[in-house]
């Protein structure tokens, strides 16, 4: 399949992780009476729809790492647009620092209006659900993004899984996604851009390992389960404790998910499964904060709004801060000549 008009994309990052947005989606997945999860079903299972995400995620006019949305309508009325979430391996249920840049572009873009100094809500129907990015204005510039995700919940606590480094002990959460959640030292590694290729490898075993095992089956929906991602952590300093009698946490991570992706950013819909689990053993509580760091240095500010359930297990409402900021327009053309279409991907 070959698409030959042009496609124009607006790309941001949000914290060093790539977002390519996508207004000109796929007709496959663009259609009235069906909800953006039911689109996602679509899209995976639509030739145009994967053509244009492998063309616009892969190598010459993306990487590896390459992230993205497709613009879709929202549920009803009450969200200001729905999006398709993709990467090198597919769509994705959620993503934390997609909603954080789209939220961004809405409001600077001028598609959500906004007022000069104040804050906004956009509201984003995504794959897992309805969600919002809470974006703040000062004298007419964007300053930042609130990600309210959907509530975030542990699936397994201490799920032991064999890796080529030995058996390691891995919790569940899911924050939009399924994550498997273990400290980097326990695999023998660091958070650090040096380690980076081990942390793929070994992130990419946990996950094979669990989904064969069928260790994260979605408790009502199975569209949604799988892990989608592995979390590796390690702590950045003590806790400290503040005069209101609230508790600053600090750490750091790497997600590597989908096909070996690394999430540049400390992933948003990954920090909300991390503050699931910090809220189940007590870590983390309400009025907390969890300082997350990414692998490149950039930071997401976390911390629980509400505790509630999900599919009668006990959960937590997270809000996620983090900055995006635009990278530039781009105009992509196809000659349906070309041997290499959609594209390639190296590592």
């Amino acid at each position: 399949m070959t698409r030959t008009r042009p496609i124009e994309t607006i790309d941001w990052h949000t914290g060093g992780e790539p977002f390519r947005i996508v207004e000109d989606s796929p007709e496959a997945v663009t259609g009235h009476g069906l909800t953006v999860a039911e689109r996602r079903v679509v899209a995976t299972a639509s030739e145009e729809t994967q053509w244009l995400r492998a063309l616009l995620c892969r190598e010459p006019r993306g990487h590896a790492d390459m992230y993205g949305g497709f613009l879709v309508p929202p549920d009803d009325d009450g969200a200001h647009l729905g999006v398709l979430f993709w990467h090198n391996d597919g769509f994705s249920t959620a993503c934390g620092h997609g909603t954080i840049a789209l939220g961004s572009w809405a409001v600077a873009s001028g598609r959500v209006p906004a007022p000069a100094d104040g804050t906004t809500d956009v509201v984003i129907d995504v794959p897992s659900g309805r969600v919002t990015a809470s974006v703040r204005t000062a004298e007419g510039q964007v300053q930042d993004a609130t990600f309210t995700n959907v509530p975030a919940y542990v699936h397994a606590h201490g799920v032991e899984v064999p890796t080529s480094r030995g058996k390691v002990t891995v919790d569940i959460a899911d924050g939009g996604a399924m994550y498997a959640v273990l400290p980097a030292e326990s695999v023998g590694l660091r958070v650090r851009p040096r380690d980076v290729t081990e942390l793929i490898a070994v992130g990419r075993e946990i996950r094979d390992a669990l989904n064969a095992a069928g260790a994260a089956e979605h408790p009502l929906d199975p569209r949604r389960s799988g892990i989608y991602g592995t979390i590796l952590t390690e702590e950045t300093g003590p806790t400290e404790e503040r005069a209101d009698g609230s508790r600053l946490v600090r750490q750091r991570n790497i997600t590597v998910f989908a096909d070996g992706q690394v999430d540049r950013s400390p992933c948003g819909s990954g920090t909300s499964a991390r503050v699931a689990v910090l809220a189940s053993t007590g870590q983390l509580r309400p009025g907390d904060e969890l300082r997350h760091e990414s692998v490149v240095g950039s930071v997401f500010h976390a911390r629980i709004t509400e505790q509630t359930s999900a599919h009668g297990i006990p959960a937590v409402v997270t809000a996620v801060t983090g900055t995006a900021h635009a990278v530039g327009t781009c105009r992509f053309t196809v000659d349906p000549r070309d041997a290499l279409l959609p594209g390639f991907v190296l590592r």
